[in-house]
């Protein structure tokens, strides 16, 4: 099971939640979370009406709920007094207008008739989250701010994906990193725009980020076809193609806790919020930051869990590919003994190309029936052998 170690960590929690904010829920929280139980608490922000009232119906958690409404900074927070939201969508998508030259654009005006009368699940499927009733835009609300009205103090994971505004919104939360505890964050990013300080970009984030005391984790990125020669869809929607241009990615970032200057934010956190970081970078199928955790954290983590039989979950993860899984000990021995057993698994060489089949015997028997044949019809040829 991919997700056993963190399922481990959820039944081991005694006295913390496991806390996420979802800013963009549509589609719901990614159900790994679920796997806390009990233990998780949430809260997911989205424009959509219906999406948000859906969620809501269907949610069986207590303890997650969804706010309708735009989401942005706060109007006199120091970053929005210096960002121009309309020059900052100029430069970033009009002057390259990079979405709307790709075929996944051209897919949504080809279905654009067809999504306007399309049920809420079509429409946010072909990300068209715009033709669905939306909260009031004059009316956005802060998410930092949000948080401390709902009474949240501790946050676990913060997630950022709203396809626009999304480091104005990852700036309002600028200074409270530390006090809100995150451990961890899932971002989306743009691999493409201008050079401003204020552009929702990749290296804007990685900046800011980087500064807030994350290293960066884990990076997918997305890719989309031009729309003068589309690609096959790579998931069920129009946002990616299976090959394309590097378009916009989910970065994920991490405290790391073994850092050699980091040992001050390990002392501050508690042996339950080291464990819950454990099972993040097992979530996000990172088992060796994971275990790294496990083995600098040893007598901490010893008091929560069974360490030894946790080692042995995250070797198995690393090993999805094998049949019969190591124990740690093992898994690790095998490198030490070994380390080239690791290299890949060179392919099986092509089987050898068949035997040319010898041509057929030459019996009296077919050269009489070729003569007869040339008799009857001169200008034939002899088929081969003959």
């Amino acid at each position: 099971m991919k997700n056993a170690f963190a399922a481990l960590v959820a039944t081991s929690l005694k006295h913390e939640r496991f806390t996420l904010v979802d800013v963009g829920c549509s589609g719901g929280i990614d159900p790994v979370w679920r796997l806390f139980g009990d233990r998780l608490r949430a809260v997911g922000f989205d424009a959509s009406v219906g999406e948000c009232d859906r969620l809501t119906r269907e949610e069986t958690n207590p303890d997650i709920r969804y706010i309708a409404a735009f989401v942005d900074i706060a109007p006199d927070h120091p970053f929005a007094q210096r960002s121009d939201v309309a020059r900052e969508r100029a430069q970033n998508f009009e002057s390259q207008r990079i979405f709307a030259r790709s075929s996944a654009a051209w897919a949504i005006e080809l279905q654009s008739a067809r999504l306007e009368a399309a049920s809420l699940h079509e429409k946010l499927q072909s990300n068209a989250w715009h033709l669905t009733e939306l909260a009031d835009p004059a009316k956005p609300v802060d998410a930092a701010r949000a948080l401390d009205e709902i009474g949240y103090t501790d946050v676990d994971v913060l997630k950022v994906d709203i396809d626009s505004l999304d480091f104005r919104v990852l700036n309002s939360f600028d200074g409270l990193f530390g006090k809100l505890g995150v451990l961890a964050a899932h971002l989306e990013v743009n691999l493409f725009g201008g050079v401003g300080d204020t552009l929702h970009t990749f290296h804007n984030t990685d900046r800011f980020m980087r500064a807030q005391g994350y290293e960066l984790v884990g990076f997918e990125h997305r890719v989309y076809s031009m729309r003068v020669l589309p690609s096959r869809f790579a998931i069920p929607m129009t946002a990616q193609t299976e090959r394309g241009r590097p378009i916009q990615a989910d970065a994920l970032y991490a405290r790391d806790p073994v850092r050699r200057d980091m040992t001050m934010l390990a002392a501050s956190l508690s042996d339950e919020k080291l464990a819950k970081l454990a099972a993040i970078y097992s979530i996000w199928n990172q088992p060796d930051s994971a275990a790294e955790i496990l083995l600098s954290f040893r007598e901490r983590m010893s008091g929560l869990l069974d360490v030894d039989h946790a080692l042995d979950l995250l070797a198995a993860q690393m090993q999805d590919d094998r049949d019969g899984a190591l124990s740690y000990r093992d898994y690790v021995a095998l490198f030490e003994s070994d380390a080239q057993t690791f290299l890949p698994v060179p392919p099986e060489p092509p089987p050898p190309p068949p035997e040319p089949k010898p041509p057929p015997a030459v019996t009296l028997r077919r050269r009489l029936a070729a003569a007869r044949r040339a008799f009857h019809d001169p200008n034939g040829a002899f088929p081969p052998g003959d």
